[in-house]
C-alpha cells in the first residue's frame, strides 16, 4: 500500500488547443483542490503548463485523470520525490501565452520548432566543435547551474531573449545551435523562433534539464551546479557523476548555491547568499535596500535603529579596507 505521507512533484506541459482557457482553469482548480494538490498551472488557448505537488496517491490520481483526457493522453510528466508540498497554495490561471515571448507573430510549436535531441544525442552534440549551446533561461537560473560551456544570455525574463539573440548573432551564426531550458516548454517556442529567423541547424533538449538529469545513460554529465526550479525547493541536482559548484555569493564571491530574495519588497532581487552574509547584510542587496523602511529582514528580526547602524558600520569599515 502506498504511504499517504509520501509526496512527489510533477512538472509537465502540453501544446494542444484548449477552446475556453478561463472555464477550463476554473474547473481544473476545483479538481486540483479536491485532490489537495498545491502548485502553479497556466492554461492558454495553446495548451497547459504546470507544476504541482501532492501525496503520491493524489498525484497518481491526477496523472491518470489527465491521461484519460484525449488532449493530454500522451503528456509526459517529470516526477520528483519530495518530503512534502513544494508550494504553499494552488493556483490555476488562464494566460494569453504559456511562456511569455510577446512576439508580433506568435510561434506555434506544433508547426515550427527545433529538432528534438534526447539526452544522449544532446550530450554528444555538445562536444562537437561546430556546436554552440545556448541557455534559454534567465540569468539567475544560469548562475546557479548550466551546461559546461553554455552561452549565458544577459536577460532577466524570457521575453528578452529574441532581442538578445538579434544583438549577439555573431555568437551563433554558422553553427549548430543547441538550446535547453528546465522542462522543455520554453525551448519549444524559442527554437521555433530561431528556425523562423533563418538559423538552419537548431535542436532542443527534449524534456529539458530535468529529463537530462534522470537519464540513466547520461546521468547529467557535463552539467555544472544545480538546476533552478520555480517552487519552494529552489534547486534540484542534475549531475549524478560529479558536483561542480558554479554559483558565487553575491557579497564575497565565494562558492554558493543558496538563493534568497532581497528583503526590500520594492527590489526583491534574487541573490546567491550564504546564511552568514544574509544576516550580516540584512538580506539587502544594496545599501539602499538595507536601510529601506520596508526591509523585511529588519522587521522579521526586530532590529533596533542602533543594531541596524552597528551592522552598517561594520560593512562600511570592511569596504574601506578593501578599497585601501
Amino acid at each position: 500500500m502506498t504511504n499517504s505521507k509520501e509526496y512527489q512533484v510533477l512538472l509537465y506541459y502540453k501544446y494542444v488547443p484548449i477552446v475556453d482557457p478561463v472555464e477550463y482553469a476554473m474547473e481544473h482548480l476545483q479538481f486540483c483542490n479536491d485532490l489537495e494538490l498545491k502548485g502553479r498551472i497556466h492554461v492558454a488557448h495553446e495548451g497547459i503548463n504546470g507544476t504541482v505537488s501532492g501525496t503520491v496517491e493524489h498525484t497518481e490520481q491526477y496523472m491518470e485523470a489527465m491521461r484519460n483526457d484525449p488532449r493530454f493522453a500522451d503528456m509526459a510528466f517529470k516526477i520528483d520525490k519530495h518530503e512534502g508540498h513544494a508550494f504553499k497554495k494552488m493556483h490555476v490561471r488562464p494566460r494569453k501565452e504559456l511562456v511569455t515571448l510577446r512576439l508580433e507573430e506568435d510561434i506555434n510549436p506544433k508547426q515550427t520548432t527545433g529538432k528534438y535531441f534526447e539526452p544522449k544525442e544532446f550530450f554528444e552534440a555538445m562536444q562537437d566543435e561546430d556546436t554552440v549551446v545556448l541557455d534559454a533561461r534567465n540569468d539567475y537560473e544560469y548562475d546557479l547551474g548550466h551546461f559546461r560551456g553554455a552561452i549565458r544570455p544577459d536577460i532577466e525574463t524570457f521575453r528578452e531573449l529574441p532581442e538578445w539573440v538579434e544583438k549577439n548573432k555573431d555568437l551563433i551564426e554558422g553553427k549548430r545551435i543547441l538550446t535547453y531550458c528546465t522542462g522543455g516548454i520554453r525551448c519549444e517556442k524559442f527554437s521555433g523562433w530561431l528556425v523562423k529567423q533563418g538559423f538552419e541547424d537548431v535542436a532542443q533538449l527534449h524534456g529539458g534539464i530535468v529529463t537530462y538529469g534522470k537519464d540513466p545513460e547520461v546521468q547529467g554529465e557535463l552539467w555544472d551546479g544545480q538546476c533552478y526550479v520555480f517552487d519552494e525547493r529552489i534547486s534540484v541536482p542534475v549531475n549524478q557523476k560529479e558536483h561542480v559548484v558554479v554559483g558565487v555569493d553575491y557579497f564575497d564571491g565565494k562558492p554558493c548555491e543558496r538563493y534568497v530574495n532581497c528583503a526590500n519588497p520594492e527590489c526583491n532581487k534574487q541573490i546567491l547568499c550564504s546564511e552568514e552574509n544574509e544576516h550580516k547584510y540584512m538580506r539587502g542587496c544594496t545599501h539602499e535596500c538595507r536601510v529601506s523602511p520596508r526591509n523585511m529582514y529588519v522587521k522579521e528580526h526586530g532590529l533596533s535603529k542602533e543594531e541596524i547602524q552597528e551592522r552598517l558600520d561594520i560593512i562600511e569599515k570592511e569596504n574601506m579596507k578593501q578599497e585601501a
